[in-house]
């Protein structure tokens, strides 16, 4: 049984911020990956992530992109 993943699109909702949460629905999609996406606009929680520039990515409670909007394929790659 594979591991459930979280997936936390960090962003106040700009054009950059839906376009990650997009190719996010995208690449479990198609890698057939479980996984939760969870939107996280408040900017306090943000910046307890530690991060300062959105569209930021974590996975599982880690921050694997910050301040840019990987393709789907890249996305299905940090989830593997």
């Amino acid at each position: 049984v594979r591991n459930m993943k979280l997936v936390q699109v960090l962003g106040p909702g700009c054009p950059k911020c839906e376009k990650l949460k997009h190719n996010v629905e995208e690449a479990i999609a198609q890698s057939g990956f479980e996984a939760t996406i969870e939107k996280i606009s408040d900017i306090n929680a943000i910046v307890g992530f530690g991060v300062m520039t959105t569209p930021a990515l974590a996975i599982d409670g880690e921050v694997k992109v910050v301040g840019k909007v990987p393709s789907a394929e890249e996305i299905a790659k940090l989830l593997a």
